[in-house]
């Protein structure tokens, strides 16, 4: 049972409106992408409702790493999952599961985040990518060799995005797993 139960949507105030609006930023590098059926997030949303405005403070943040990042999606995704994995977020990774195949990875490469970096087949940047994350939760930086790797492929800004993507969604992997959030019927496993 939630910690923190969430509120149904006919509940959700005109602020917390205005804290779902603040998702998607003004000029968004990514479409919105949502398959028919796809998750809704309506138990995260629903937590988040009880605090309006650290909804729209975060979503705000969240907004730019979900739709403005230099990262492509694809990029996004592979390290949300490895969040969700070193963290044991259920909640982040049934989500985000979806929304990787959504953004292209497949799902060999899926089931290979939750093995880690080590995993064969990576390539070269994917790996390191995987690694940032396990560098970043582990010892709150990338080391030298990693960020040698990344920086050979990626520029100033999507380093920057890296490293705040997994952030985003480490904050966001504590508050579901302390608040003990529990899957929505879209995210369970048929």
């Amino acid at each position: 049972m939630a910690r923190i139960p969430p509120l149904p949507p006919e509940e959700w105030s005109p602020e917390m409106r205005e804290a779902i609006a603040a998702l998607r930023p003004d000029n968004p590098r990514h479409p919105l992408t949502r398959r028919q059926g796809g998750p809704k997030a309506l138990n995260a949303l629903g937590t988040l409702a009880r605090h309006p405005e650290l909804a729209k403070a975060f979503n705000t943040f969240n907004g730019h790493v979900l739709f403005s990042s230099t990262l492509s999606p694809r990029q996004r995704e592979l390290l949300v999952l490895r969040v969700a994995s070193v963290r044991g977020s259920e909640y982040e990774w049934a989500q985000h599961a979806i929304l990787a195949g959504d953004a292209g990875l497949d799902a060999d490469e899926v089931d290979r985040i939750s093995v880690g970096p080590e995993a064969p087949g990576w390539s070269t940047l994917d790996g390191a990518m995987v690694r940032a994350v396990d560098e970043l939760i582990g010892a709150g930086t990338v080391s030298d060799a990693t960020w040698a790797v990344l920086a050979a492929q990626l520029d100033q800004q999507q380093l920057m995005d890296l490293v705040f993507t997994v952030g985003a969604y480490d904050i966001l992997a504590m508050a579901f797993r302390s608040f003990d959030i529990e899957l929505d019927d879209d995210l369970r496993r048929k």
